[in-house]
């Protein structure tokens, strides 16, 4: 197949919906499929299929398409580049933010042409559209979904509110690091540039800051411990606003307030962005990875992901819709969104029970295998083929 995905975000940009859009194009070219990207940047041909997941240079030259700005004229070079590459099917992959919060993004479908439009939903933030738009905000996002060709949801949540409309299936998304750790791994090393030493209780935390992200729970739980005596240290691996969303930035600010607050400035390690590698060694080397997300653990969250894939003992927040997948006390520990005595506790409990992170670690390990990025892109080239035989019915 011809395939072209749209997305807001792309690497270099910092984001997970631009790291999720580079693997899946990359994977589905390995597995022979025509890919061309259309984003902020530029267009890009994903031609170099050697290596599973290879880096930036695995795309042909960029050529620019106008107006970074998804305005009505971004559109109309999305029909242009959809003819030029003479499509058979294109991807949207939608993330309001990443689209800077503008409505034209979702006439899509009606500009792009020939070819059919399968709108993948990272989430259904509703865009900015005019003081006191109300219910128009919801419709629009319900508008995109019902004139797409079909709609991918990438977790349970998205999948419940999508149910009223045809042709929607639910694929996952896979970690963004896949890095596997080198033969000569040394565990102390990574410990101690997060300055954690053998009886240091190392928490960890990835991703980036935002305030859904339940940050502001975890620094409080954190000083707590430590005043109880606990040896905690946090290590925030990664972190930053990211590209997309410009309101992390006041967050970020308010967080190290609040470190500042609890005076915890000596016991959390704070490494700034990092490669892949980075990132995998830091995840590695922590005894648990907090994770807790005030809308409670999803299918969306790549960073969760990553941890899963890394085999993390991970303490999240319960799931507000049924996730059969997700096992308290099995593969992740599962405390109350939003309560910091909550974490605090759970937290606690992994401190002191060795027992239980060595369990949750085995079962991260054995839930990775739901998460292979082959078998993602083979789920969404699968549902792409059904859905152009069902557009040419």
């Amino acid at each position: 197949m011809r395939v072209g995905i749209v997305t807001g975000e792309y690497p270099p940009m910092v984001g997970g919906v631009g790291a999720y859009s580079r693997i899946l194009a990359t994977e589905m070219a390995r597995q022979g499929h025509a890919i061309s990207v259309f984003n902020s940047t530029g267009i890009q041909n994903i031609i170099d299929t050697t290596k599973p997941f290879p880096p930036h240079s695995d795309v042909a030259e960029s050529s620019p398409t106008g107006s970074k700005t998804w305005g009505i004229g971004r559109l109309w070079a999305a029909r242009q580049w959809a003819r030029n590459e003479r499509l058979d099917i294109v991807n949207l992959q939608f993330q309001t933010a990443a689209f800077g919060m503008s409505p034209w993004i979702h006439f899509l479908p009606e500009f792009i042409g020939r070819a059919p439009v399968v709108t993948t939903f990272h989430d259904l933030r509703h865009p900015y559209l005019f003081p006191k738009a109300g219910r128009w905000r919801d419709w629009i996002v319900m508008r995109l979904a019902r004139t797409s060709a079909g709609v991918i949801a990438t977790n349970h949540e998205d999948q419940m509110r999508l149910r009223t409309v045809s042709k929607v299936t639910l694929i996952p998304i896979g970690s963004n690091i896949l890095t596997a750790m080198p033969a000569d791994y040394d565990v102390r090393y990574w410990r101690e540039r997060a300055s954690a030493q053998d009886d240091t209780f190392l928490l960890g935390y990835f991703g980036l800051f935002n305030r859904s992200k339940g940050l502001h729970h975890l620094i409080d739980s954190v000083a707590q411990l430590r005043a109880t005596d606990v040896p905690v240290k946090l290590v925030l691996i990664g972190g930053g606003a990211g590209t997309s969303d410009p309101t992390n930035t006041g967050f970020i600010a308010e967080l190290n307030r609040q470190i500042d607050e609890h005076k915890l400035g000596p016991v959390v390690h704070q490494t700034g962005y990092e490669d892949d590698e980075t990132v995998g060694a830091y995840l590695s080397g922590c005894d648990a990875l907090a994770l807790p997300f005030t809308d409670g653990a999803s299918y969306r969250r790549g960073s969760l992901m990553a941890a899963i894939r890394y085999g993390c003992a991970i303490i999240t927040t319960t799931p507000r819709v049924s996730i059969p997948t997700f096992r308290d006390s099995e593969n992740m520990l599962l405390v109350k969104a939003g309560d910091s005595p909550a974490l605090e506790a759970g937290i606690r409990r992994l401190y002191e029970r060795p027992d239980l992170r060595e369990r949750l670690k085995r079962g991260a390990a054995e839930l990775a295998h739901e998460f292979e990025w082959e078998e993602i892109a083979q789920a969404t080239t699968d549902f792409f083929k059904w859905v152009i035989e069902e557009n040419q019915a």
